[in-house]
């Protein structure tokens, strides 16, 4: 395994646990980390960045422990944090050239090739003179990947990266990604599922800075085959269907009726059918189920 994280734990100075207890192992591939807003998932991108130290545990990338060292580690990553400040009168190419340097890529020659490389990649040539404060929220999402594959890393991590995209810009950065996650480790952090559907091939479900669920997109759904069931409900009889089934969604339809999901080893009654299970019926499954044992504790 690429990246090993063993018994990881962080809390802040106001109380909050962000990371409690992970111990995972990432391969090689696009890895997605699906959580909720506040689960902690930044947080463990940030630890796992070195650019903040756990109270304890370890984390080994290849083999060594990267606290130990740091700098190695860095030479070897590329990071997309949730927020991509750029300087707001360069252009795109102008700033890759600076990246680069800072990156220790000293040779004229082979700073041009490496950034000509990256703008294609990402198709940010033709707006390569343009100034990056001026692109829209897609580009400057993949003139984040731009930077971050200049010195050829091997660790990927990119934190929330579709947030606020529209679909077409979303799409777009998805492609990127998926070009560059064939011999990298990728780590791949969102709270949609539907990015983790489309682009991962191993994930984990994080809540609370604890790992619900490692698996992959295909385990996940097949491991609810014959337990979901649907049924069309009116909104008045809502809580009605609450307080007797297990329900993981509800979504509304065009006459104002609710579509309801409920997870079930039978089928629940007469007026409900068999549905196809979905990624976002195993994430709801574990978030429930999470928020279930959190009360009985409490």
């Amino acid at each position: 395994m690429k990246l090993a994280i063993k018994n990881l734990t962080k809390t802040y100075k106001n109380g909050v646990k962000a990371i409690d207890n992970v111990s995972i192992e990432i391969g090689t591939g696009m890895f997605g980390l699906l959580g909720p807003n506040g689960a902690g998932k930044s947080s463990l991108m940030r630890t796992i960045a070195t650019l903040q130290s756990p109270d304890s545990g370890e984390i080994l990338f290849e083999g060594n422990n990267i606290f130990e060292h740091k700098m190695e580690l860095r030479k070897t990553l590329g990071y997309l944090p949730q927020s991509f400040g750029v300087y707001p009168k360069m252009s795109a190419e102008d700033l890759l050239y600076y990246f680069a340097t800072l990156k220790g890529i000293s040779s004229k020659k082979e700073q041009k090739q490496i950034i000509q490389e990256v703008l294609e990649i990402t198709n940010l040539y033709d707006v390569r003179k343009k100034n990056v404060a001026g692109y829209s929220g897609g580009m400057k999402q993949r003139f984040g990947i731009a930077q971050l594959l200049l010195n050829n890393p091997r660790l990927i991590i990119v934190d929330e990266p579709t947030a606020g995209l529209d679909p077409a810009e979303r799409h777009r950065f998805l492609n990127v990604l998926r070009e560059v996650g064939t011999n990298s480790t990728v780590i791949f952090s969102t709270h949609i599922v539907e990015d983790v559907k489309e682009l991962c091939n191993e994930m984990a479900i994080l809540n609370g800075g604890r790992i619900l669920k490692h698996t992959t997109p295909m385990e996940a759904t097949k491991e609810l085959e014959g337990k979901i069931w649907t049924k069309v409900i009116s909104r008045e009889e809502l809580s009605e269907n609450e307080a007797l089934y297990n329900i993981l969604s509800s979504n509304y339809n065009q006459d104002n009726s609710l579509n309801i999901r409920i997870l079930s080893e039978q089928k629940p009654a007469n007026e409900f059918i068999m549905s196809t299970p979905q990624l976002d019926d195993v994430y709801f499954k574990y978030l429930k189920q999470d928020e279930l044992q959190s009360q009985t504790i409490v």
